[in-house]
């Protein structure tokens, strides 16, 4: 089963300094028929305005990946960590028993672009932890590449969840396959562009849903960047 979920339906925040879009349930945006799909509990597409961001502000027990579309977030945290993500780069933040952390647009011009991830982690209580890498064009470039996994598998940053995420980028006659299981879920997000989800058309912020199938087939991309998660149900 293959279920849209198209960009104009999530959910919209405008806090001035912030506007997201939510895809699920989120802070003043609550529908009880998008709380997550499978592991996968909050995907928000931010725009922070110039000179402003997070405060410093706490989290549990989630695994949180941050990736940036344009422009640069600043990250600092109480485990001592301090760097700048970039677009091209993909951070995880294992938030576990307890951390706490900022993110900030320290750029007095333009605007930062980001997608917040958070995945359900296998087990409570974890130590928490941090990971971050780059991942280049041509490495995603017509294909799906895995940026975060269970075990790190290809280079991807290591995350505590059953889940896997994979980042790509597609255009023209590129085609894009990944087998799935069919007890399992997947949730393709389209950043920006336009491309077709086993046969489906999609616009930039538009999902695909899939449930009991077992393969995912990306075709008709335009300037497409896509992100596709292997979920546990």
């Amino acid at each position: 089963m293959l279920t849209i979920r198209r960009a104009h339906d999530r959910g919209h925040a405008d806090h001035g300094w912030l506007t997201s879009h939510h895809s699920f349930s989120f802070a003043g945006y609550f529908d009880p028929a998008w709380m997550g799909w499978g592991k996968l509990r909050v995907l928000n597409e931010d725009r922070i305005a110039p000179g402003t961001g997070f405060g410093t502000h706490g989290h549990r027990d989630m695994e949180i990946v941050s990736y940036v579309l344009a422009g640069e977030l600043a990250h600092r945290d109480s485990l001592g960590n301090g760097a700048v993500i970039a677009p091209g780069e993909v951070q995880r933040m294992s938030a576990g028993r307890g951390v706490r952390h900022s993110e900030f647009n320290h750029a007095a011009d333009r605007h930062t672009h980001f997608l917040q991830i958070w995945i359900e982690p296998a087990q409570a209580g974890l130590e928490p932890g941090y990971e971050q890498k780059r991942f280049a064009d041509l490495d995603k470039r017509g294909r799906l590449c895995l940026v975060a996994s269970p075990d790190g598998a290809a280079g991807s940053v290591t995350i505590h969840a059953d889940a896997r995420l994979y980042a790509g980028l597609l255009d023209g006659a590129e085609v894009a396959t990944l087998a799935l299981d069919p007890a399992r879920k997947a949730y393709v997000h389209l950043v920006r562009g336009r491309l077709a989800a086993n046969g489906q058309p999609l616009a930039g912020g538009d999902a695909a849903l899939l449930s009991g199938e077992t393969g995912l087939t990306l075709t008709g991309g335009e300037d497409a960047e896509v992100l596709v998660f292997d979920l546990a149900p």
